[in-house]
């Protein structure tokens, strides 16, 4: 009687590890065949480069899982708690946390096969991490509701056009958005932020919501990423990207863990990533990729490599990873 029991339990237990298991889930793999990344970029960028490297790495199955950089570093948090981290690769928005990873040594230092042909945005470059793609934000204005651009980020926060209509993500729930507000910030001071509140701006719960909800014309206009925006754009709606002239340009660095299972193929997949194929579906989905061999589709408007890289706004990295907590408890407590 007891052996049956025993043995039920073990087949429950099994049923649950199971049921845990399948695509997109970051389920730790269990041989070298596999690779597990954990990333915020959106289907309509990952999903390509995926298959691109499937196809010239055939005998190698990728699980990923997709979320806003928030939710993605809470989990690794739990992972660590656990001491049972899933994933080998993590490529998110949000530079901060990089540093934080790297800082804790938990980033495996790699310098990518086909670093010399890249462009990098980090004076303090050592491998940690390396930069996959250059993205920027701009004013994404619904062209139905807005027929003149904002010629500037003064006008977001003065015209009554965008009073109760221009929308912001979370910087508490995407790295990209996060980026965003601290760069303003820099660039224009807290009382940017403020005027802009106090024309009606309202937080959204996402990149891709904020977008959504201009599309749909609920918002006149957003603070939006530019390959969300193309990616809209493509499926035919009203919008249009508007770059200031002051740039807002986010790293999206890529990085292996220290501790992944799957080392080796994760190192192929950054090199496949940096590949002039893989930078070219960067630019086809509507972002600015790190190569300058690379054709930029004219459709999305998009700054060319080095022109973002060297007109971006500047930031010290370090000291926005020190105040990132007290920058986003600052915002929501006056987007609220």
């Amino acid at each position: 009687m007891l052996r049956k029991i025993f043995m039920l339990l073990m087949l429950m237990a099994t049923t649950l590890l199971i049921g845990g298991c399948g695509d997109n889930t970051g389920q730790k793999p269990s041989s070298s065949n596999k690779l597990v990344i954990y990333t915020s970029m959106k289907e309509s960028l990952i999903g390509g480069i995926i298959e691109g490297f499937k196809r010239q790495n055939p005998g190698i199955e990728i699980d990923y899982q997709s979320a806003g950089a928030g939710k993605i570093m809470a989990k690794l948090a739990a992972e660590r708690q656990s001491g049972h981290l899933l994933a080998d690769i993590i490529w998110t928005s949000e530079v901060p946390d990089f540093y934080e990873m790297k800082s804790q040594g938990m980033l495996e230092r790699y310098q990518p096969s086909n670093f010399s042909e890249l462009l990098n945005p980090f004076d303090d470059y050592d491998g940690s991490f390396t930069a996959a793609r250059l993205g920027t934000l701009g004013i994404v204005i619904n062209t139905d509701r807005v027929t003149t651009p904002p010629a500037d980020w003064a006008t977001i926060a003065t015209d009554p056009l965008y009073k109760d209509s221009f929308g912001i993500a979370d910087p508490a729930l995407s790295g990209t958005a996060f980026m965003s507000v601290a760069l303003l910030e820099k660039q224009f001071g807290w009382d940017y932020l403020v005027k802009l509140r106090e024309n009606g701006a309202i937080k959204s719960k996402g990149s891709g919501r904020v977008v959504d909800d201009t599309a749909t014309g609920d918002l006149n206009a957003c603070l939006g990423v530019d390959y969300i925006t193309a990616a809209k754009i493509d499926k035919g709606s009203n919008l249009q990207m508007v770059y200031p002239t002051e740039l807002l340009m986010v790293p999206s660095p890529v990085a292996i863990f220290k501790d992944a299972p799957n080392k080796e193929n994760a190192k192929k997949f950054v090199d496949y990533l940096l590949t002039q194929e893989a930078q070219q579906m960067v630019a086809n989905a509507g972002t600015v990729p790190v190569r300058t061999d690379v054709e930029m589709p004219e459709k999305y408007n998009l700054p060319a490599p080095e022109v973002a890289i060297n007109t971006g706004i500047k930031i010290n990295y370090n000291d926005v990873m020190a105040k990132k907590e007290e920058l986003i408890q600052k915002f929501s407590e006056l987007f609220k």
